[in-house]
């Protein structure tokens, strides 16, 4: 099995789309942390689409495509919080965080999707290596996520978008906060 892992650039966007397809990525585009509420529920899945597009047109890539064997795989969102506003509005990560919510060096690893026939490969722990390794590249200096804790709580294959906290935590992060029993806010310090 050969794994690549790549910028989620505009040439990209129909392995992006791929990626996405499968829980909720194909209704969602990665656009749940961009889009406050009302505008979340108006946009519809081609209004979402084309945001996505937009994003993978842009000057940042807002995450990173995993490829099995040349095949769109994965995906996770990674890229400055400030940049992902939904988390600034979010009591879990607003209680949560010991950084300030306007810095910039703190990036946010924010969304996974594995396509279900990619599972329990280890897709997800190297997607999350690929991003920190990208945050460091981009001047992070911390990197944060929201993960969900499986042992406190069963969740559907859907609910786990933000990640789990096994993975994380074997790649180095520390538990910041439990907002709730089942959520954990980390962080993974890359330079002070």
């Amino acid at each position: 099995m050969a794994i690549e892992i790549l910028p989620a650039t505009g040439d990209r966007f129909d392995d992006a789309e791929r990626a996405l397809d499968s829980g909720d990525g194909p209704e969602c585009r990665c656009q749940w942390w961009l889009l406050p509420n009302g505008p979340w529920e108006k946009a519809s899945v081609d209004e979402r689409t084309e945001l996505f597009r937009a994003e993978l047109d842009g000057s940042r890539p807002p995450g990173l495509i995993a490829y099995v064997d040349g095949e769109p795989a994965g995906w996770v969102r990674v890229g400055p919080r400030t940049a992902q506003p939904r988390l600034a509005r979010t009591r879990d990560v607003t209680g949560s965080t010991t950084e300030p919510l306007d810095a910039d060096d703190v990036w946010a690893v924010s969304c996974f999707v594995v396509r279900t026939e990619h599972r329990n490969k280890g897709l997800t722990a190297k997607l999350l290596d690929a991003a920190v390794a990208t945050a460091r590249e981009g001047g992070a200096r911390v990197v944060e996520g929201y993960p969900l804790d499986p042992t406190a709580a069963k969740k559907s294959s859907n609910q786990l978008f933000r990640g789990v906290l096994p993975v994380f935590e074997a790649a180095g992060f520390t538990v910041v906060n439990r907002p709730k029993p089942d959520r954990a806010l980390v962080a993974l310090t890359l330079h002070d």
